[in-house]
């Protein structure tokens, strides 16, 4: 496990000017990390949350998930981003790593984990669920009156994490049905399949019998996303004409911005900041458009920012067969 960006259980409070194409006026946010619990077999563990405060009254709750070997402390620039636009962010940091199977990769079988975790989004209409009580400590360590946690959310996960979140997204579908109406956005982000089992293709094959959008930001394939097998999975399993975009020359790091390390970048390459721009901007007009019902023509197919990354090489569509 790395070292994360910002020390959990410590309160920073940080202000933020951060202006993307769309965006109308940059926002404030707080970040402050404590921990969420979730069971794990016979246990409860609790691994470190990393939440993002905006100003104002949020528009909605973005759950944002790290991929295999990484922490929530590597997500933090993209998280930034999500809040600075009005979304309450929650970023846990899961076990790349465990004697019982509690991974955010399958390394043998952690649906079973999974489907705890999906109870976080499952329960959050419940004030003593754990994700409930995560919020309420961390509006309290940030000086915040106390507050429900927005009712739409937004499911993001970079590599491994994009596999946790298709998954936890259908698992809300067949067990959660009230909470999954909930979920307006399914993100993800060069996603990338565990080798053992099908937790990805369970979830993209039930979230394809319904109509919550599913857009991937990915790169092209080589050793560091597994020649892209997350994306080639969503493309095969999801039979929509508009999945998102590839950036032509992005890195597997492009999701980590600013808060990438040494590692991320020497086993897949630096990322350009012109694709860190472009995935980031993207992300956060999807989830914008997402929650408020909206459609800002330029971000899609056909719309002035968009056509121009498409007809300068930058970005190729990604569609379901």
């Amino acid at each position: 496990m790395f070292s994360k960006r910002f020390a959990a259980l410590s309160a920073l409070l940080i202000t933020a000017a951060l202006s993307l194409p769309g965006q109308a006026q940059a926002a404030t946010w707080t970040q402050v990390s404590n921990t969420v619990d979730v069971s794990c077999a016979a246990f409860t563990y609790h691994p470190s949350a990393d939440w993002f405060l905006p100003a104002g009254t949020p528009k909605g709750l973005v759950y944002l998930q790290h991929g295999f070997s990484r922490s929530n402390g590597n997500l933090a620039d993209l998280a930034e981003h999500y809040a600075a636009a009005g979304f309450v962010v929650f970023a846990p940091t899961l076990p790349s790593a465990d004697i019982f199977g509690c991974t955010v990769s399958n390394l043998g079988n952690n649906a079973p984990f999974l489907n705890n975790v999906a109870t976080w989004l499952g329960q959050a209409n419940n004030a003593n669920g754990a994700l409930a009580r995560s919020y309420a400590n961390a509006l309290s360590k940030a000086g915040r009156p106390a507050a429900a946690l927005p009712t739409s959310y937004v499911i993001a996960g970079h590599s491994a994490g994009g596999e946790v979140a298709a998954y936890v997204a259908n698992r809300l579908r067949t067990t959660y049905p009230g909470q999954f109406a909930r979920v307006r956005l399914v993100q993800l982000l060069d996603p990338v399949k565990s080798f053992i089992g099908s937790n990805m293709a369970t979830g993209l094959n039930g979230l394809n019998l319904t109509s919550t959008p599913i857009f991937a930001i990915s790169s092209p394939p080589y050793t560091a996303n597994s020649n892209a097998n997350g994306t080639v999975e969503l493309t095969t399993d999801v039979h929509r004409p508009f999945l998102g975009v590839r950036l032509t020359t992005g890195s597997h790091c492009d999701a980590e911005g600013s808060s990438t390390d040494g590692l991320c970048t020497t086993l897949n390459g630096a990322s350009q900041p012109g694709n860190v721009t472009a995935l980031q901007t993207f992300a956060v007009a999807w989830a914008n458009d997402a929650v408020a019902g909206t459609t800002s023509a330029t971000y899609y197919p056909g719309g002035a920012y968009y056509q121009s990354l498409l007809t300068s090489g930058v970005t190729q569509t990604l569609s379901g067969a």
